[in-house]
Order: structure tokens, then sequence, then C-alpha cells
């Protein structure tokens, strides 16, 4: 008898994560990371950036930040098997949507594999229905860590979803503003605003309302954006592996893909977010740090400034 398909219920992924995330709480399962946020003003982007409230705190919590952050290594798995605890929803036959354990951002998702896969590994189309089926669900911005440069601190494959708007009273996304000057040959574009190796797309607004569709309209759209920033080809083969480290960030209306030289501008850890104009510092060297050389000049020294022609080589493969 063949097993019956995992469905996530329509309309009820929001209510999930509220109560699974309140219940968390109660009995100590979920760690938030307290931070007070101040904005820096740089190449027309106001950057959110995050800053840890209690510089004081006890060792243990700094090795929670920077496990949750990719400064440890040789960890183990936490998604095989997953907590409990941290459990919201069965999304698919393929993927599981988790709380993330140690957030700082309220209601922040992970988008999980049920069996290991690296995170490394291209995304497919499954990895796209499964974050789609919860875009669809509420408004967001879905991220991936290609690689530990990237910014990844786990090895299996998860993505990752916050929910929309990031700054109340204030853009959706701290980036967008540049977006609108964006300039395209055929699908694909760049933004002018952003000086590093990118790719830009816009999604149809009618794409939320057939997830299936989305999720291959978008699959196809990330396979010919690596190819763009220098990186695989747009027929590469499912289960190849990733040229090179990256980040991917996309919400219901747009898309961006960034290929990555460093994880590190100083001691500051950059990942998808950074790239969405949020940046998280740990103590008040870290903000003068960024303070001093802004916040678009952090995302240009840990991204790639020109395509050089060993990954030309790899576009053209």
């Amino acid at each position: 008898m063949k097993a019956k398909e995992v469905r996530l219920e329509s309309g009820t992924l929001w209510r999930k994560t509220l109560d699974r995330t309140e219940r968390a709480l109660r009995i100590g399962a979920l760690f938030p990371i307290s931070t007070e946020s101040m904005f820096i003003n740089d190449c027309g982007v106001d950057f959110q950036v995050r800053i840890v409230s209690n510089l004081a705190r006890k060792e243990e919590e700094k090795k929670d930040i920077a496990k949750n952050h990719g400064m440890l290594k040789n960890k183990p798995n936490p998604f095989l098997p997953y907590e409990d605890d941290m459990f919201v929803a069965d999304i698919s036959d393929t993927h599981v949507c988790l709380l993330n354990k140690f957030n700082v951002i309220d209601h922040h998702l992970l988008i999980v594999t049920r069996e290991f896969e690296d995170q490394e590994i291209l995304l497919t189309l499954q990895d796209f229905e499964a974050v789609w089926t919860c875009m669809a669900e509420f408004d967001g911005l879905a991220f991936y860590n290609g690689g530990e440069v990237a910014g990844a601190s786990q090895q299996q494959k998860h993505l990752q979803m916050i929910p929309l708007p990031m700054v109340e009273n204030g853009y959706r996304v701290p980036v967008e503003p540049l977006f609108a000057a964006a300039r395209f040959e055929h699908e694909l574009g760049v933004v002018p605003g952003l000086p590093f190796v990118h790719s830009f797309t816009r999604l149809a607004p009618d794409l939320v309302n057939q997830t299936s569709k989305a999720a291959e309209v978008v699959f196809r759209l990330y396979r010919n954006m690596l190819q763009a920033v220098g990186l695989n080809r747009s027929d590469a083969s499912e289960g190849a592996r990733q040229f090179g480290p990256y980040n991917l960030l996309f919400t219901r209306e747009w898309m961006l893909i960034v290929p990555r030289s460093e994880e590190f501008f100083g001691t500051i850890s950059i990942n998808a977010l950074g790239y969405a104009g949020a940046l998280l510092v740990q103590d008040e060297q870290q903000m003068q740090m960024l303070q001093e050389h802004g916040g678009m000049g952090v995302l240009k020294h840990t991204a790639i400034t020109n395509i050089t022609g060993d990954e030309e080589t790899h576009q053209n493969m």
C-alpha cells in the first residue's frame, strides 16, 4: 500500500509557528538572543544593525551565539534527529519546518531536508517546493547560506525564512530601495548600487498562489543565476556540488544571488541576511569597525568584485 503523501495543511503554518514558539519559550527549549537595534545609512541603505544587549553575558551564552553563527566547528548535526520541541510542521515528503533554537529574529524558521543532504549540494526543485509552500502561508524573506564561507553553520542542507517586514515602519527588507534602479537583460539583471558580483530578478506577483509553478519558475531562475555569476552551469546535473560559496535571498517579489569570497569582515561573521541589509555585532569593537567601514563596505569585502578567469571557465563548462 502506497504511503500517504505528506503535505502542509494550507493556512496553518503561522498559527503552528506561534503555538510552537510559545510552548518552546515556556518550557525553556528556545533561546532567543537579546539584541538592541540601530541603523547605519550607507550607499542608500539603512542597514539594520543588531548588537547583543548584554555584553557581560556568561561564557555559555557566548558559545550559543557562536554555534548559531558558524564560529564553532565539528558540531554534531542538530537536525538528525531534530529536537522535538523545535518541530513546527511537516512541509512535504522531503522537508520539515523547525524553529531556530538560537534566534535573533522572532519566528525564524528552518526548512530542513528529512534525510541528510550536504549544504554544498545545489538546491533542488523539492527544496524550492518546500520553501514556496511556506512562502505561500505568510509574507517572508527566504535565504540560503551556500557553504561555510557563506555563513552556513550546519552541514545538513537547510533553507531559512523570517517574517516580513524586517523593520517596522520601514522597508520590508532594508536593501530593497536599491532594487528600483535594477537593469535587466532578458529576465536577469544587476543592481547598480550593489558594488560586487551578483544576479537579480523580479518575480511575478501571482506566483504566490501557484506553489508548484512558483517552485519550477524559481528553480529555473536559480540555476540561470548561478551561471550568470560564474558558478555552476544552468544544466548542472542533480546532486552536483556548488562551484563556490554563495548566498541566495528571495521574497514573493524578487531573488538575489551573491557569490562569496570570505565569511568574516575582521571578526564580524556575514551570512545571507547581511546582503538583505541586516548585520549582527557582538561588542562595541565590532560596532566601531562597522561604522568605520560602512555596511556596504563590509559586504563588498566578503563578496567578489569581479568574475575571474577560473569563474568564467566554470560559467562556460
